[in-house]
């Protein structure tokens, strides 16, 4: 929480909910006028000379913006419930760096932990089993191996790299692309509140009654990679906006990797284009851990990958397979090979989609 007065905090909330006013605008009026609470008080044509539209001036001594302060205010005296600002010696170091930092940060939880060592974990909605188990695993040694892993509550990857760090009792952040008292999706609202109980956080920079807009998403993802020392990427369409997240950590100076795929499956293929462009190839947790090792403080040993010595999973790492074709290539017959991917489907070590079987990372 700031330290600034309640006349101030009362401005700055209002300030904040303005239509049109975003990261560099809110700086501009800070930095012309000394304070929101001065900003509020200058005429609209002292805005206008600062480049400001009519849109951001003329509603800030309306009702609804008032409202919508106090509102935010309320919210504030709720235990476990706290907005960082810009200014504050509390504010994540990491996303000071950016230009376009969110001037407030509302934060549910413990807002000490954007504090320490993150890591990002983004990619599709639409993931594959294998993408989800891969996450869950890779989620799960970056919480043992000290990291928090960050992440944006969507369906998909995002959900299971929550679930992954949550599993062995690890610290994850998920930064919405919503106010926090519209949470998006509904179904991880059970998964919000699994965060906080964990001891986790749930951020947005987003009025807390902001619904889901499109354009703010790729805002979100700005503050996902700004908080992180690296963003990787496990499964993404060319089309993801796992991409922009991949580029906006490019820009930001993070670390940027990518998990590859099979040249056949159409959600490795923006994991291969990043790695085209320069981003780490990972196929280990270890390559991530190696070249963060200064940063981690290991709070258990990343877990040991399974020994896979069933000849059949060897085939099915290289790519995805059909049984006939699993069959041909490791010589076994048809029967034997059924009778085998079934004993593996039940052990949770393969999976079956669109007719092709998959090795699952357990």
């Amino acid at each position: 929480m700031t330290a600034c007065s309640p006349a101030e905090l009362e401005a700055r909330l209002r300030l904040h909910t303005l239509p049109d006013l975003g990261p560099r605008r809110f700086r501009r009026l800070l930095d012309a006028f000394g304070s929101a609470s001065a900003a509020l008080s200058a005429p609209s044509a002292a805005w206008r000379s600062l480049g400001l539209p009519v849109a951001c001036a003329e509603p800030r001594r309306s009702a609804p913006i008032r409202e919508r302060a106090a509102q935010a205010l309320s919210w504030l005296d709720q235990p476990n419930q706290h907005l960082l600002m810009w200014d504050d010696s509390a504010y994540p170091a990491l996303l000071a760096e950016l230009s376009d930092a969110p001037p407030l940060l509302f934060v549910a939880g413990d807002a000490s932990i954007l504090e320490r060592p993150q890591l990002a974990m983004v990619g599709s909605r639409r993931a594959s089993h294998v993408g989800l188990d891969t996450a869950r695993a890779f989620a799960r040694s970056l919480a043992g191996g000290g990291f928090v892993v960050t992440s944006g509550l969507a369906l998909g990857i995002d959900g299971a790299a929550h679930q992954g760090a949550l599993a062995v009792a690890g610290k994850t952040v998920a930064v919405l692309g919503t106010g926090l008292l519209r949470l998006y999706p509904q179904r991880h609202a059970g998964l919000a509140d699994a965060i906080i109980e964990g001891g986790g956080a749930l951020v947005s920079e987003l009025p807390l009654d902001c619904p889901p807009h499109a354009s703010n998403f790729p805002r979100r993802n700005r503050i996902i990679s700004g908080l992180s020392l690296g963003v990787l990427v496990v499964e993404a369409s060319p089309s993801s906006g796992s991409l922009i997240t991949a580029r906006l950590a490019a820009e930001q100076g993070r670390e940027v990797y990518a998990i590859p795929g099979s040249i056949h499956h159409p959600g490795a293929r923006g994991c291969h284009q990043l790695i085209r462009d320069g981003a780490t190839l990972v196929e280990s947790v270890e390559h991530i851990l190696e070249a963060l090792r200064g940063w981690q403080t290991p709070s258990a040993t990343p877990e040991a990958h399974a020994c896979d010595d069933h000849p059949l999973l060897g085939h099915l790492r290289a790519a995805p397979m059909t049984s006939e074709g699993l069959a041909q290539a490791s010589g076994l017959g048809i029967a034997e090979t059924l009778t085998a991917l079934t004993e593996l489907e039940l052990e949770g070590r393969v999976a079956c989609e669109a007719g092709r079987w998959l090795h699952r990372v357990r």
